[in-house]
């Protein structure tokens, strides 16, 4: 494994930390713990015994990492990006990289056909299956099993890489392909295969998601077609290294580049609308709201009541059927809640029925969400940010951004509870 070089902090210029097949990492000296990534135009396949010079294609390799990065970090996932520097270079956090490839797959090909005869080519997997590769080009990156990545008992940044650590990269990757497969299906375009790889930020002795995804990353089929590959297989195919064939390559490394910026823009808007039955459920339905923009989903409040004045109740209704946005519908009433049933049985929208409870006769209130007449199909949340996640969960049906949110969330949360655990048990020790 290569160890970054130690730097003279009394040097101006950037000082190279390290140096790949395809990019450089220069520590920036006025920036601590951060560093500049810089990409060439080199490209490579079967580490590196072909290599060609490929003009142009560090800027397509950075706007296509940079664009990629900021999806996740968007979405909730912890990454090294900071932020893109130039046409060819990005600013990551300093991190020193575990040595391995993640490999994440939905559809047998490559080199797993070759290690796995039997298995046809285009066979599904779902669950996703999951590989890990130790990074040592001299034996061509060798193919490591989970017993061996604990045994190495790497130590990076005075993190030790145990089960806790292997179990979250385990879970990450396997999120962040999810995020980035829900993506590029936006653009109907099948995410293959994929390979991360993550590091330790020596800052905070976080894992996180470092290095590049570019399209040498990952194979993409238009259509689920391979045969309109645009990744880099198409290099790997070439019988002959002529300019044409390069130029082809290229083509396909900029068409790539360019769709990948439409993956940050939503395919769908959808919104909530909060009907309260008094402003006295203002910070009840406050609470939502707040939630909805954590989601970053548009979320409206209005004060109507069934009970007196069903027909105001209907005309907003249409207000909000009228314009043909996606709108999922949020019943807060107390007491007696005719807000949520008389939506239910007059919109084909989904209503949510968030009751404001209180102590003294909420066990009696809340029957009156729980108990439908039939042909009324209102659900009930108690929670408001519950509430909020579910509407999100409706909403991201159709965009693809708040779904990534939704995924990235349960990532975070589960990664969470696997420290607080890796924490308690080493007190108890």
């Amino acid at each position: 494994m290569n160890t970054p070089k130690k730097f003279c902090s009394g040097k101006s210029s950037p000082h190279k930390l390290n140096e790949g097949k395809t990019k450089q990492i220069f520590e920036l000296v006025d920036q601590p713990g951060l560093v500049l990534v810089q990409s060439k135009d080199q490209i490579t396949a079967g580490n590196a015994v072909r290599k060609d010079q490929m003009e142009g294609k560090a800027a397509i390799a950075n706007k296509t990492t940079s664009c990629v990065f900021k999806l996740l970090q968007e979405s909730g996932i912890k990454t090294a990006f900071v932020k893109q520097h130039s046409d060819t270079a990005f600013i990551a956090a300093h991190c020193e990289m575990i040595p391995i490839e993640w490999v994440c797959r939905r559809v047998a090909t490559g080199s797993f056909l070759k290690r796995n005869p039997g298995v046809k080519e285009g066979y599904r997997f779902a669950p996703l299956k999951m590989e890990m590769f130790f990074k040592d080009d001299a034996n061509n990156d060798p193919q490591w099993s989970e017993e061996q990545l604990l045994e190495a008992k790497f130590c990076l940044a005075g993190l030790t890489i145990g089960q806790c650590e292997v179990d979250i990269m385990n879970r990450s990757t396997v999120a962040i392909f999810e995020i980035l497969e829900k993506a590029w299906a936006t653009q109907n375009c099948t995410l293959v295969d994929m390979k991360i790889e993550f590091g330790v930020n020596v800052k905070t002795q976080e894992i996180v998601l470092a290095d590049v995804i570019d399209n040498d990353s990952w194979r993409l089929w238009p259509a689920g077609d391979r045969s309109q590959q645009k990744d880099k297989q198409v290099y790997r195919d070439l019988k002959e290294v002529t300019p044409e064939a390069m130029q082809m390559v290229k083509k396909n490394f900029e068409w790539v580049s360019e769709r990948v910026k439409l993956l940050l823009e939503p395919q769908a808007s959808g919104r909530v609308v909060v009907l309260m039955g008094s402003t006295s459920d203002m910070a009840h339905c406050e609470k939502i709201r707040k939630a909805c923009t954590s989601y970053r989903i548009p979320c409206i409040l209005r004060v109507t009541s069934a009970h007196k004045g069903p027909d105001e109740t209907l005309r907003i209704k249409a207000e909000y059927e009228g314009d043909g946005v996606p709108t999922v519908f949020v019943a807060v009433a107390g007491r007696s809640n005719g807000l949520g049933p008389v939506m239910s049985g007059n919109t084909a929208y989904p209503v949510i029925n968030c009751p404001p409870l209180t102590p003294d006769w909420g066990a009696q209130d809340v029957w009156s969400s729980l108990r439908m007449p039939s042909g009324l199909a209102c659900s009930t949340v108690l929670s408001p940010e519950a509430a909020a996640q579910f509407a999100a969960q409706i909403v991201g049906l159709t965009d693809h951004l708040v779904w990534c949110k939704l995924r990235a969330s349960m990532l975070n949360t589960w990664v969470a509870l696997k420290l607080a655990d890796k924490k308690l048990q080493a007190c108890s020790l």
